[in-house]
């Protein structure tokens, strides 16, 4: 696969680079190798320091890094930028944290001592994808580093310009040379990575059969991984809901990042008796949203990625409305293009659609859609939200919207989610655990687990 800066607003090429060969990819491993004997034995107040360090360097220039994520993958300017901001957010949580996340534990057994001690395993490889070119980065390598390891990251082919920015981060902050290293390779080099018996783990977000090919070869060699995959998030709204406040975050929820987001929502359960005045006030929403270049500061939805997305959720909207389903809003795709500037009308551009009525056996059941899609649905009861919301082989996160303090307790236990959220849109917090059920993938980042995840829980029993 070309490793290349494709600008998704024009549709032009920008950049172009050379694939790491297998000398560059050995002189990597063995860096990688000889900075981790070092790096594993520096203190947690000295890692802190750095990652202040590189929170300093992402605050500073996070107008320059924004652009940057827009020009590669072309999410709205102002969302790039959160996104920085966020990644500051989460290096800092870590630097503070770190102390007492990976504390000595005692247990109280037959010995004179004994306790579990946190050590780091080593070298882990990061398979990362575009949609947040940034957040998912850091969101990997903050608790990673200050757990002790080092990493190698492989990002998506689409975005090398942030994956070799984000390396330079790390580098003018001051950590030694090579704990956090970019690879520019395609997905057919992760297999032998994964085999060199140097790359101690391995975490990956991106979608379900890669997801699954890396847990395979993983497996293979006996190494612990994590994986953050796909979601179709239901969103909830019962009767008793606050009805304005659920439909002004459904945009959000389903629109944020261009409506590419694996924990967005993706399927409205609408109890029948609200679902009428939901939908109008969505739709209203939905067609007052203006689509174009996403440098601009009054843009709400730019282009999707690349053309293969594009054309993928264009097809299953086709294949919805063939089968019955309705269009409430969007869903034309040459009316959409020919509505933008000339210059823009290459890009990977889609409108904003919602889609109602739709019958069963659609893409809509099982199927996620990476883009401006909201697929809406009507029940008649609890129960009857509860087995659609669950009726799919993903579980990333579920957001639920109600005033019953009955119907809130049920829906945090009955709910097949990673993540539950009442009254909010789904959203990843440094402070809490993130990851899914099911074929969502497994294992958790953020909070004190994701920390966790990449160490030796050793245990230590001394008479």
């Amino acid at each position: 696969m070309a490793i290349a800066t494709v600008n998704p607003t024009t549709g032009q090429t920008l950049k172009t680079y050379t694939p790491f060969d297998q000398m560059a990819l050995e002189t990597c491993l063995a860096q990688a190798q000889a900075a981790f004997s070092a790096y594993r034995t520096t203190s947690l107040k000295q890692r802190a320091r750095w990652l202040h360090a590189v929170a300093d360097l992402l605050e500073s220039n996070k107008q320059a890094y924004g652009q940057l994520m827009t020009l590669e993958m072309g999410k709205p300017l102002k969302s790039a930028i959160a996104e920085v901001s966020k990644c500051a957010w989460v290096c800092r949580f870590y630097a503070d944290n770190a102390a007492s996340f990976l504390q000595d534990v005692p247990a109280v057994t037959d010995a004179s001592q004994s306790f579990v001690r946190y050590q780091p395993l080593g070298v882990v490889l990061a398979v990362m994808p575009w949609n947040f070119p940034f957040w998912q980065v850091f969101r990997f390598a903050a608790p990673t580093l200050m757990a002790g390891n080092v990493a190698l990251l492989k990002h998506a082919s689409n975005v090398p310009q942030c994956a070799l920015a984000i390396a330079d981060i790390f580098h003018k902050a001051g950590l030694p040379e090579d704990v956090f290293q970019t690879l520019l390779v395609g997905a057919d080099a992760v297999a032998e990575l994964l085999a060199d018996e140097r790359v101690k783990a391995a975490t990956l977000t991106g979608s379900e059969p890669a997801g699954a090919a890396l847990a395979a070869t993983a497996g293979q060699h006996i190494k612990p991984t994590l994986l953050e995959l796909g979601g179709t998030d239901p969103f909830i709204v019962m009767p008793s809901a606050d009805l304005e406040a659920a439909i002004t975050t459904a945009v959000t929820a389903r629109l944020l990042n261009n409506g590419q987001s694996c924990i967005a929502a993706k399927r409205f359960i609408l109890h029948a008796a609200i679902a009428e005045p939901f939908l109008t006030g969505l739709t209203a929403k939905f067609k007052a949203l203006k689509v174009g270049d996403p440098n601009l500061g009054t843009t709400d939805i730019g282009p999707l990625a690349t053309p293969q997305i594009r054309d993928e959720l264009a097809a299953q909207v086709t294949a919805c409305v063939q089968q019955g389903a309705k269009v409430l809003v969007g869903g034309a795709l040459a009316s959409c293009l020919a509505a933008l500037p000339a210059a823009l009308r290459q890009g990977n551009f889609y409108p904003p659609t919602i889609l109602a009525d739709i019958p069963p056996g659609t893409p809509a059941d099982q199927e996620e859609f990476f883009g401006p899609v909201a697929l809406t649905f009507q029940v008649d009861s609890f129960e009857a939200a509860v087995q659609l919301a669950n009726g799919t082989p993903l579980g990333l996160g579920a957001s639920a919207w109600t005033q019953s303090a009955e119907e809130c307790d049920r829906f945090v236990n009955e709910l097949e989610a990673g993540a539950v959220f009442i009254n909010g849109l789904v959203k990843s917090d440094p402070r809490l655990p993130f990851g899914g059920i099911k074929r969502s993938g497994y294992g958790r980042e953020l909070g004190r687990e994701g920390i966790l995840a990449f160490v030796n829980a050793k245990t230590v029993w001394i008479q």
